[in-house]
């Protein structure tokens, strides 16, 4: 999540007239509102179409990886809209946070469960690829599209179930005093849940595919492509994400964000790289499938003919 727009449960702003004096500055001024902002107009656009194309592939050929991959374009949109255009633009560099509390606590929950849908939808497809490659003579037993459509719709409501807890997440940029139990609990939880976990399913089941793919030399075929695709999406997820978890530990631990400016500089670009994934699969998608690349080429010439 973007910190810079989150709350406390407790209302600081008594606290705010008495600390801003002290309060770390934002070194990078303008620069963050200017990023997100191209950010969200690349990054809705080529969801969008990456929404369609994947629509198309899915129809076309039944296959579940295209279903999975759709569902995370899907919760991309989802989290570029709640963190990026409503939590940062809006709340922060428009209504600089002249709204009610009760109704931002609201929109931390839908950031969240946002931002988990769009991590969590990569580990079934993940399990998914496993068992194409390693299990074959099974996987037409285990994977359908009646039943990812269920796994996708479970992932969805876990996530928003998650999400509710961080009604309570505090305002990392505000909140002088040392973090309470809560904010320790609600920290690791969120760390665990976007990335230690992820990433451990990631590394074991993506390493376990990759013997599988040298051992068979499948790296040319379909099944090689489709798997390049995920390894590419998790190695970016992996990377990406990891300079924010790094942060957040060390904030909770060594120094206040609100405090230390550094600190503050560190959290400001962890959060820039991290959102910066939701951006990034389409040129992933097209840099690694011809067969995504055609159907891309197909659908704009279509919409250039209306």
């Amino acid at each position: 999540m973007i910190e810079e727009h989150n709350r406390t449960f407790s209302d600081p702003w008594q606290e705010l007239g008495e600390a801003s004096a002290e309060r770390s500055p934002c070194v990078l001024g303008v620069v963050p509102v200017i990023y997100y902002s191209v950010l969200l107009c690349l990054g809705l656009p080529v969801n969008i179409l990456n929404v369609i194309v994947l629509s198309r592939l899915a129809n076309k050929t039944q296959k579940s990886s295209y279903c999975y991959l759709l569902a995370l374009s899907a919760s991309d949109i989802l989290t570029q809209f709640f963190i990026i255009f409503v939590g940062f633009i809006l709340e922060t560099a428009i209504l600089h946070r002249e709204i009610p509390a009760t109704m931002v606590h609201t929109v931390s929950i839908l950031e969240f469960a946002a931002n988990h849908a769009s991590i969590w939808i990569t580990v079934p497809m993940t399990i998914d690829r496993y068992f194409a490659l390693c299990h074959p003579l099974k996987y037409r037993m285990v994977s359908y599209p009646e039943r990812t459509q269920k796994i996708i719709a479970t992932v969805f409501v876990l996530s928003l179930i998650t999400g509710v807890p961080f009604y309570w997440w505090s305002d990392l940029w505000r909140v002088s005093n040392p973090p309470t139990v809560l904010d320790q609990v609600l920290i690791w939880m969120h760390c665990f849940i976007i990335y230690f976990i992820p990433c451990t399913v990631f590394l074991i089941v993506n390493s376990l595919i990759i013997y599988k793919l040298k051992k068979k030399r499948a790296l040319t075929s379909r099944s090689g492509k489709t798997t390049a695709i995920l390894l590419a999406v998790t190695t970016v997820f992996v990377i990406l994400w990891a300079p924010r978890t790094i942060v957040i530990i060390y904030h909770l631990y060594v120094a206040s964000v609100n405090k230390n400016w550094k600190v503050h500089l560190m959290l400001d670009l962890a959060n820039m790289l991290a959102l910066m994934s939701t951006a990034v699969n389409f040129f992933l998608y097209c840099f690694v499938s011809k067969r995504f690349r055609t159907t891309v080429k197909e659908v704009i010439q279509s919409f250039c003919k209306q």
